[in-house]
Parts: C-alpha cells; sequence; structure tokens
C-alpha cells in the first residue's frame, strides 16, 4: 500500500487527502490547525460521493488521519500543499527532508512556481517535483508533473506511477514553467474574460456561458490545435493559417491586457457578486454532482474511439 503524507489541510490539501485516500493510499494529513481534522473530514464525506460515482473508491479506502507533526519515518510520497507563499515552502521542506527516508519522493502542489524555486536549499532538491491537481483533486483527472534541473529521471517516473496508480492522467512538461501547464491556458482564457468585463463589452453572464455551452462542449473532444485544424478543411492546419492566420494575428494583437490592480479587481469582484448566478454552495454542488456524468462520458467516448483506431 502506498503511504502519502499531505502537508496543510486548506482546500487543496484536503482535496488531495480525499483522492489520495479514495484510491487506497495510507493518508496522513499534517496541519497543525485545530480545524484541519473538521475540514478533511468534511471534504472526504463528499469526495467518497463523487469516488462512487466515477467507480473510483477503492475497497479499502479509510479515511485521511490528520496529524500536527510529521512523525519520522517511512513514507513513499510527501504531496505538499501550502500556501502559495515560496519562502513558506521552502521552510516546510527543508524541515520535512530532515524526517524522510532517503527514497521518498517530494511533490508540490504549487500553482505558479518551478521546482527550482521551491527546491532552493534542499540537500536532495533531486527527488523534488512540481505535482500540481486540478481542484478539486478527488474529482478532476489530470495532474500535471514538472521536474526541475536537478529532479532525477526516476523521480518523475515513480511520481507518474503513483498518481497514474490512482486513475489520474498525468501531463509532464518538457521543461518547468512558471504557471505549468494548465493555469497557463487557463489564465490566457480569464485574462481575455476580465477584459471583457472589466471593460464593458460582455455582461459576466455572458462571458460565462460563452465558455459553458460554446467552447467547452468542443474542447471535450477537441484541443485548441485541433478545433483550427478542423476549420482548414482538407489541408488541415496549413490550410487555416493560410485562410485565416493573419485574421488571428490581428485577434492576437487586439486582445486586452488587464491589471489586476485595486480597481479591476473590485470591479470584477462586485460584478460577480451582481451576476445572475447561483451561490457558491449551490455551483459546488453541481460540479460535483454534474462533473463525474461528463468525464465518464468523455472517458468512455476516448476509449470507442482508441479501439477505432
Amino acid at each position: 500500500m502506498t503511504s502519502v503524507a499531505v502537508i496543510g489541510g486548506g482546500l487543496i490539501g484536503a482535496g488531495w487527502a480525499a483522492a489520495f485516500a479514495g484510491a487506497g493510499c495510507a493518508t496522513r494529513v499534517v496541519d497543525p490547525d485545530p480545524g484541519a481534522a473538521a475540514r478533511v473530514m468534511s471534504t472526504w464525506e463528499r469526495a467518497r460521493v463523487v469516488l462512487t460515482q466515477l467507480g473510483n473508491l477503492a475497497a479499502e479506502a479509510a479515511p485521511p488521519v490528520v496529524v500536527a507533526i510529521l512523525p519520522e519515518g517511512g513514507v513513499d510520497l510527501i504531496q505538499e500543499a501550502l500556501p502559495e507563499n515560496l519562502e513558506l515552502k521552502r521552510r516546510a521542506l527543508a524541515d520535512i527532508e530532515r524526517k524522510i527516508g532517503p527514497d521518498t519522493i517530494i511533490a508540490s502542489s504549487s500553482s505558479s512556481f518551478t521546482a527550482d524555486a521551491i527546491g532552493e536549499g534542499l540537500v536532495r532538491p533531486d527527488r523534488l517535483l512540481i505535482g500540481h491537481p486540478c481542484n478539486p483533486p478527488y474529482l478532476m483527472p489530470v495532474v500535471e508533473i514538472a521536474g526541475g534541473a536537478a529532479t532525477t529521471p526516476e523521480t518523475m517516473a515513480r511520481a507518474r506511477a503513483i498518481y497514474e496508480a490512482m486513475g489520474k492522467t498525468v501531463l509532464e512538461l518538457k521543461k518547468p514553467v512558471a504557471g505549468h501547464l494548465v493555469n497557463r491556458l487557463q489564465a490566457a482564457l480569464w485574462r481575455e474574460a476580465v477584459h471583457l468585463v472589466a471593460t464593458g463589452a460582455a455582461s459576466l453572464e455572458d462571458t460565462e456561458r460563452a465558455v459553458t455551452e460554446a467552447l467547452a462542449p468542443r474542447w471535450c473532444r477537441l484541443g485548441p490545435m485541433s478545433v483550427f485544424a478542423l476549420a482548414g478543411a482538407e489541408r488541415g492546419m496549413a490550410g487555416f493559417l493560410d485562410a485565416l492566420g493573419p485574421q488571428f494575428q490581428a485577434l492576437f494583437d487586439d486582445l486586452g491586457a488587464p491589471v489586476l490592480d485595486a480597481g479591476t479587481c473590485e470591479t470584477i469582484a462586485r460584478t460577480y457578486e451582481a451576476a445572475n448566478l447561483p451561490p457558491l454552495a449551490k455551483i459546488a454542488a453541481d460540479r460535483d454532482a454534474t462533473m463525474p456524468v461528463i468525464l465518464e462520458l468523455v472517458a468512455q467516448m476516448n476509449r470507442e474511439r482508441d479501439e477505432s483506431r
């Protein structure tokens, strides 16, 4: 049985703990906050329903255990899920490194920092990598992994094997970049959404629907490159670039570059609160109830596509 210690019992840490525990891993959450146990257990109860619906709840699944201090001894994987504060992560991992065995992998859930930045000062940076989930980790299948300059191929391979044994889809970056892969793509779209809403070009509600009803359905089956390759008819991507490359370059040049200063943040937050959208608790419940159905349908279609090749 794989043994995992999740460092931090916040939103991402509790989600990771539920994912690992649900996959049958012996899971401890290290967090001295007195409220951590309640958060982790609440997430576990919600996640069990989702994991059961996905068919991903292992027969041997047991609830994660919350502890205040990481005990010394053997653990296969450290999954750091602390707030996005570089110095905090560095201090925590330097302390953790002294307590774990020589074969323990350290994976950071950082959404923006690289392994090289986080691993500064570690004695063994060769066993450190980024293991960044899509939120919530118990629901979304993708984990991004990215090594640093010192990370060994063996570390990357072992981390991949642990995540894939959980049923995760692993995306591996060829070189480290800030924000990794998914967040960079997500940030590009959100930047334009912020620009359109902040400048009054579109309502927040219509901007949301432009994604959920226009882009998301085809993105379930097609990546952004394939969408435009199909638009090039029989010549594919080359045909599209010949026909519409200049127009899209003009569009690139016209895309917004908003700055998340105090004024823009206040505008977006106020506009979101005033928008005709369901309460966040209802949105989260709807996500947890409906996303497993969508994910299973997409997985089934992918299997059928792969079998027909």
